[in-house]
């Protein structure tokens, strides 16, 4: 991957990388490079190659035009301002990370369930959660299937 330029810049290839990170398929598989790209070359009509795709996401290429953006923002369900703007960026990440995370149907159980707690209740299991986090990164991770 192709390190950001300035101190808390990302570059073009880390967001697009990021955004197949993270926004995944129904089956939660990440889309490949090819389903992408021909949904890219269906929205704009224009020439959008598997490889074309790869050597933006790696950095190799840096200058895509507008459409392509565009179609890359929309086929991931992100505004355009997602490549352009770096706080705007960072916004939109965070967002799909939670929404990411709210996928899994035991952090949503969690979520919903901790809705009607009080905020002591809260900050107790907020405790809870960052104990047993600090535990299992101290023994290599959860047991729990990604």
């Amino acid at each position: 991957m192709v390190a950001a330029t300035e101190p808390g810049k990302t570059t073009l290839a880390d967001k697009i990388d990021k955004l197949f990170q993270i926004v995944l398929r129904p089956d939660r598989e990440p889309y490949s490079h090819e389903e992408v790209a021909k949904a890219c070359r269906e929205a704009t009509g224009e020439s959008f190659s598997t490889t074309y795709l790869w050597q933006l996401r790696t950095g190799r290429r840096d200058n895509p035009t507008k459409r392509h953006l565009e179609a890359l923002a929309q086929f991931f369900g992100v505004s355009p301002a997602y490549f352009f703007d770096d706080e705007q960026s960072a916004k939109i990440a965070e967002e799909l990370a939670l929404l990411g995370a709210l996928r899994d149907a035991g952090v949503r159980d969690v979520a919903l369930r901790a809705v009607t707690l009080s905020p002591d209740g809260l900050d107790t299991i907020s405790d809870m959660i960052d104990a047993i986090a600090r535990r299992e990164s101290g023994r290599g991770g959860s047991k729990r299937e990604a």
